[in-house]
């Protein structure tokens, strides 16, 4: 089996095998993390680059490019998210409560929202941007019952048990919904988001994962 070969098994035997990884000829060493079969990969629609596979928090340096395409992709989509529409229907009835493994519906009554919404802040360790205040790690409340709110949209690597929050490093972002868990709001960055954990590295719903790889491939495309 070629280098490249064994590399990719080796990334696909962790939590994610949609994520592949290719030598950083770039570098002197380390691997290119990346959605795209392309070889040689595209270096600035990487996810980032790790010295070691699998990677680590302490291995891992992200893309700062590839995380602005990702909020602008979620900003896009995540309203359309089935799974997400799905739970924010189910939570925003009678009893309503946490979101289970996609998220947590947060009544407006105890929500700070934010007066400017920003592109990714993109600041080292992993973080995707968003306002400080008014992002979903500074949230909270007990939801549901009929009343409008906020529903986290969260990392699939690490789904929190029933009843539980998400922890601030996987919580992608927001979105606001109404009484009746129509979506309202437009997808608003948590800025505590890490692409790697030591629970995994980055894994959203197949639907949202489908419009990243389209949108990075589309960028490709522009690049050829």
């Amino acid at each position: 089996m070629s280098t490249a070969g064994r590399i990719l098994s080796k990334l696909q035997l962790a939590n994610n095998p949609y994520i592949k990884a290719f030598p950083n000829t770039a570098a002197k060493g380390g691997y290119l993390l990346t959605y795209l079969d392309t070889n040689p990969p595209t270096p600035r629609l990487a996810i980032g680059v790790s010295t070691q596979i699998p990677p680590t928090p302490k291995t891992f340096t992200e893309n700062h490019e590839f995380l602005s395409i990702l909020n602008e992709v979620l900003r896009k989509y995540a309203a359309q998210d089935p799974e997400l529409r799905a739970q924010a229907q189910a939570f925003a009835g009678p009893g309503g409560a946490t979101l289970g493994s996609h998220g947590a519906f947060f009544p407006q009554s105890r929500t700070q929202r934010s007066t400017r919404r920003t592109a990714a802040g993109l600041g080292g360790g992993g973080g995707a941007g968003g306002s400080g205040a008014g992002g979903a790690s500074a949230q909270g409340g007990a939801g549901g019952a009929g009343v409008g709110g906020y529903v986290h949209l969260s990392d699939l690597r690490n789904p929190p048990d029933f009843g539980r929050i998400a922890f601030p490093e996987d919580i992608l972002g927001s979105i606001e919904v109404d009484g009746t868990g129509n979506v309202i709001g437009e997808f608003e960055p948590s800025g505590t988001y890490r692409i790697i954990t030591n629970e995994g590295i980055l894994g959203l719903s197949h639907f949202l994962r489908t419009k990243l790889i389209t949108r990075l491939t589309e960028e490709e495309q522009k690049s050829k």
